[in-house]
């Protein structure tokens, strides 16, 4: 089932949907040092993601930095701020990678991250926290808070 910004629930993979021509990519995993590309263009695609507690430890490694999201369907700012997210992954594609873990699906990593409220955005910089963002905020300040950690 597609889930935020044409990202599909994990299993083998997700669907990936290219900025630049529109195509579906499947991406299963990407190899260290680099980011998913589109198979018709070449051009970077915007990495959001899905996140599950088993697969979370992998997901926060990537060079780029990483922004997790952990939010619920039922959360009125988490709505808010989903669009923005998605907005970023597409104008930072190939710069930065979005990963959004249902906190009612996959309690453990929440857990393990002292998250307290959702939204909670914490940011990941080769695997290790650098920051952490909680509530919805806008667009702009996102980004700034991005660049500045």
């Amino acid at each position: 089932m597609p889930g935020p910004g044409g990202a599909h629930t994990r299993g083998m993979s997700d669907v990936l949907t290219c900025a630049a021509c529109g195509a579906k990519n499947r991406v299963t995993t990407v190899p260290a040092g680099q980011v998913p590309g589109c198979a018709r263009c070449g051009a970077s695609l915007p990495w959001l993601i899905n996140g599950t507690d088993a697969t979370f430890a992998g997901d926060v490694q990537a060079d780029v930095p990483v922004v997790v999201d952990f939010w619920a369907p039922w959360c009125g700012p988490c709505r808010v701020i989903g669009p923005v997210l998605e907005d970023l992954a597409r104008e930072r594609a190939g710069k930065l990678k979005i990963v959004k873990v249902n906190v009612d699906e996959h309690p453990r990593a929440p857990g393990d991250h002292a998250v307290q409220g959702i939204p909670t955005l914490l940011l990941f910089r080769g695997g290790k926290l650098v920051g952490r963002q909680v509530g919805a905020v806008p667009k702009a300040t996102l980004s700034a808070w991005i660049d500045a950690n």
